[in-house]
């Protein structure tokens, strides 16, 4: 009977062993493909709060990006949506489709350059290539906690603003990557309060607008502070400079966006926008794309 048993429990080990699957190696990365539906139907959303965006002049599309489901920040579901000048959804998951290849925790300010796709992730600056999607690299930065925004020069030198903790536990700060991925601190501290939006003048000096006050700051690319100016309110995210110095200057606390011209004082050019964060600005239509971060969705608002 001992013999008998034995031999059944080797088969029963052999049959185990067979059907057990060999591990699965990693697939290749895979963008996600525009929706095919048929002409009759026409899909909004995709937002899972959406921080930042930009344009993509190439397809004529706004780039969203997901931060997916807030927990503890390190979940790899953020992710990146096309849509469509007119508010539908193009592609739902861009960059995201699959996690094959891809790390995406916390994706918040977003920049095109050169074809390609910045995104700051906690603190370290991840890059795609436009075209495909393909994550092509990464950086961690050396000292930095939790970066919002960022803006890339057409060097590849990458600003990121640390907003930082309203009791100061996160100091506010501006880092800067250079193209060989060498991080140093640009600003630290005053005048800097609360550091958010942040954006390039036309003559290349970096402009940034504070949470804690009103302030729009004007810094050359050494760091010497050249200009203070004044916005209509304070809890500032989102900012834009065009061409000609122009300013606007969105409020994610009270909702409004303010236009500064040079050398004229702040006006206002919309109201009522809930969590007016870091938006961006569409030239074919002379509109600006405003995520409501919070509550999932894009605000436009056309520009006289």
């Amino acid at each position: 009977m001992s013999s008998t048993r034995s031999l059944l429990l080797a088969l029963t080990a052999l049959v185990a062993a067979s059907c057990t699957e060999a591990p699965q190696a990693q697939q290749p990365f895979v963008a996600g493909e525009p929706l095919a539906t048929t002409p009759n139907v026409r899909v909004y959303g995709s937002f899972h709060f959406t921080e930042s965006c930009s344009y993509d002049p190439v397809r004529d599309l706004y780039v969203a990006p997901s931060l997916g489901n807030r927990g503890e920040g390190f979940e790899n579901d953020g992710y990146v949506s096309l849509i469509n000048p007119d508010g539908t959804v193009h592609t739902l998951k861009w960059i995201g489709e699959t996690r094959d290849g891809l790390t995406l925790n916390n994706p918040l300010g977003s920049d095109i350059i050169n074809g390609r796709l910045y995104m700051v992730d906690a603190n370290v600056v991840r890059w795609f290539d436009m075209a495909s999607g393909q994550p092509l690299g990464s950086e961690e930065i050396e000292g930095g906690v939790s970066f919002n925004d960022l803006e890339v020069a057409e060097d590849g030198t990458v600003y990121m603003t640390q907003t930082g903790a309203e009791d100061g536990s996160v100091p506010g700060r501006i880092y800067r990557m250079l193209p060989d991925g060498e991080s140093s601190l640009f600003i630290d501290g005053a005048p800097l309060t609360r550091p958010n939006g942040i954006a390039f003048d036309p003559d290349g000096n970096v402009v940034v607008v504070n949470v804690g006050t009103a302030d729009i700051l004007t810094f050359s690319p050494s760091g010497e502070l050249l200009e203070t100016e004044q916005s209509l309110d304070p809890g500032n995210d989102g900012l834009v400079v065009l061409g000609d110095g122009t300013k606007y200057v969105s409020s994610v606390r009270l909702g409004t966006v303010a236009r500064i011209r040079p050398g004229q004082p702040a006006e206002m050019v919309a109201s009522g926008i809930p969590s007016a964060a870091s938006m961006c600005f569409d030239p074919t239509r002379n509109r600006l794309i405003i995520p409501m971060n919070s509550w999932f969705a894009l605000a436009f608002v056309e520009l006289d």
